[in-house]
């Protein structure tokens, strides 16, 4: 099976992989020799995706750029044949698309509650179904969840709320999945210390969800990294699982 001293000339698909963990997991992916499809969603992303993919082509990898709104299923497809055309096939697919709503649940309006679920949920069901389709036998899919999803809060219903399915999504496609050696698994951080976090935030919730954790502070995306690039390589056989990695935030 797959080792993390054999990704060289491996195919990895990231979704959202043009900045913060994305960005990370492309430069960490393309240092050992792995081949790379970064998606990012919008304009607002294109200047981060372009520095990313100067610095993984600069680390010798070869890559290209997807833009689109993976709300809408025939780019996820579009991403996903694309990447199949330009490199035979697709070894890994790591999804990192989401978004926070920090909201009472009395404010929350029927067009935000189809944003998150859209975001947070559709593109991640229908991600893992094309991955399924697409990839490689002995493949690996990896989904970034959230660690909410073991928080007894307010504030959170539509994030939380929508990131919950994929917890399942992960282990019915791990069981349909299996035959083929295709390991499908879910990477719960805590607050991530980036703007993603930061927007929804006011600096006394800050505060507290840097003291909340038992080693302290936010959760880094260097410490996220490491444990997503094991679950595609030498931790395949860890299936149908969500890791929870959040430094003791929360827990089950």
């Amino acid at each position: 099976m797959m080792s993390k001293n054999d990704l060289k000339n491996k195919v990895v698909l990231i979704a959202g992989g043009a900045k913060n963990l994305g960005g990370l997991l492309s430069r960490d992916f393309a240092a050992k020799g792995a081949k790379l499809a970064i998606h990012y969603n919008s304009d607002a992303t294109k200047a981060d995706a372009e520095k990313t993919l100067a610095d993984v082509q600069a680390a010798g990898a070869e890559a290209f750029l997807f833009q689109g709104d993976l709300t809408k299923v025939e780019n996820i497809t579009k991403l996903f044949d694309e990447t199949v055309s330009k490199f035979g096939g697709i070894d890994i697919a790591i999804n990192t698309v989401g978004m926070v709503l920090k909201k009472p649940f009395t404010e929350t309006t029927e067009s935000e509650y189809d944003q998150m679920s859209d975001i947070n949920s559709k593109v991640a069901y229908f991600f893992i179904q094309e991955s399924g389709k697409k990839l490689n036998d002995n493949g690996k899919i990896c989904t970034i969840v959230t660690s909410l999803l073991a928080a007894y809060t307010g504030l959170y219903s539509t994030y939380e709320g929508m990131k919950a399915p994929v917890e399942h999504f992960t282990r019915a496609a791990s069981k349909e999945f299996g035959d083929r050696g295709i390991s499908v698994t879910a990477v719960a951080p805590g607050p991530m210390d980036t703007p993603f976090f930061y927007g929804q935030e006011s600096s006394d919730a800050v505060a507290y969800h840097k003291s909340a954790s038992a080693l302290g502070g936010l959760t880094d995306i260097k410490d996220i990294a490491p444990l997503v690039e094991f679950l595609v390589s030498d931790g395949w056989w860890i299936t149908g699982q969500t890791i929870f990695a959040n430094g003791g935030y929360t827990t089950r």
